[in-house]
């Protein structure tokens, strides 16, 4: 067992995305296989993707590996598809993570848990419940109040424009995650005395996040 500490963390956030290679084909397999058209990507790449059929994926973070440039194909590393839906059509673009979090005194994430369809029926005599649908996932922040701070000041644009961006949080001995979310970031102060003057914001998931160890 490794254990890790919230300290020598690195926080980047997506600062540009790559022109959108179209994606011919995913296998189910483990890992899953994609084939591409467009720019090679580079190994150790993220990508984004936005897929129909194999909705597993849709909005969500995958590490290039072993790159195919004569095929056109990459592994998605560390991802098992074997039981995915069936891919249909859909794109990736390499992420950027150009934009980096230096404020941050507090991570609370919450939600991403099962909601149950109650199937219980007049013959039970204990409740049956299954698995339907996992909420969204938040992850919560608190920062030091800094409003010349550039990474604040790209959170605070995303959250006005109400889009989305790629998260990626690195731990001290390189294991990672990353994920997809809006941003809500409203740069308000907020404290007590003699406290710092801290603000909040928060990334709400769209889709799932992804590990790595390393």
């Amino acid at each position: 067992m490794t254990v890790r500490y919230w300290q020598k963390v690195a926080m980047d956030i997506q600062s540009a995305l790559a022109t959108a290679l179209d994606i011919t084909g995913i296998t189910k397999a483990s890992p899953g296989v994609v084939t591409y058209t467009g720019t090679d990507p580079s190994n150790g790449d993220y990508v984004v993707f936005s897929v129909q059929g194999m909705r597993e994926l849709h909005n969500r973070i995958g590490r290039v590996a072993n790159v195919n440039a004569g095929s056109n194909t990459f592994e998605i590393e560390g991802i098992d598809t074997t039981l995915f839906g069936t891919f249909t059509s859909g794109t990736c673009q390499v992420i950027t993570f150009g934009t980096s979090l230096n404020t941050i005194t507090g991570v609370t994430p919450s939600g991403g848990d099962a909601e149950f369809d109650d199937q219980t029926t007049v013959h039970d005599d204990i409740r049956v419940q299954a698995p339907t649908i996992h909420s969204a996932f938040v992850v919560a922040m608190e920062s030091i109040w800094d409003p010349s701070d550039a990474g604040l000041v790209a959170l605070k644009a995303a959250s006005d424009l109400k889009t989305t961006r790629c998260v990626r949080i690195t731990f001290a001995d390189g294991s990672k995650l990353a994920f997809v979310g809006y941003v809500s970031c409203t740069m308000l102060p907020t404290g007590a005395a003699p406290g710092k003057v801290t603000t909040a914001l928060s990334f709400t998931s769209l889709g799932r996040p992804d590990f790595w160890a390393t």
